[in-house]
């Protein structure tokens, strides 16, 4: 990473981080020297490049419609030696999306995504471990109301 980036700030570029799926929990970061020694260097260039171009179209198409997408998660897979998308993609679940007229570098963001879970759970006196707490009423519907407006603002349609 660049020197002096502060909390949110923009990279100069896109990056390429990938990931394996833990046992249990979150992913795994790992680098892509790991990565190329799991499944080949071929196959890690076509997923980091295709990783990308997916990330800048989507990028490109969510800045044009206020909302800046910070990063997100691609989970691919092989069929017949062919590489398949799976999973949920471009998502408040998979990815961080911002308000761009809102954006300001040097602090957290409002987000469109499950970050706001993420933040009343960290303001409990809870240690992470199962089971999670029960979200209030008021969070679900914050929430779903975050969702909503990504939704809307992204594919300029009402659901």
């Amino acid at each position: 990473m660049p020197d002096g980036l502060t909390e949110s700030a923009k990279l100069p570029e896109p990056i390429f981080t990938p990931a394996t799926k833990a046992e249990q929990g979150h992913d795994i970061n790992v680098s892509e020297a790991f990565m190329a020694n799991a499944v080949g260097t071929e196959l890690t260039t076509k997923l980091r490049d295709i990783s990308l171009q997916l990330y800048e179209m989507a990028a490109r198409h969510t800045y044009d419609r206020g909302i800046i997408l910070c990063d997100t998660k691609f989970e691919f897979g092989l069929r017949d030696d062919r590489i398949i998308w799976l999973d949920e993609a471009l998502t408040p679940d998979s990815s961080r999306f911002w308000a761009r007229d809102e954006y300001e570098p040097g602090r957290s963001q409002r987000s469109f995504d499950k970050q706001f879970v993420r933040d009343y759970l960290e303001s409990l006196d809870w240690d992470k471990s199962p089971p999670a707490p029960s979200l209030p009423q008021s969070i679900i519907q914050a929430t779903a109301a975050r969702y909503l407006e990504a939704y809307e603002r992204i594919t300029g349609e009402k659901l």
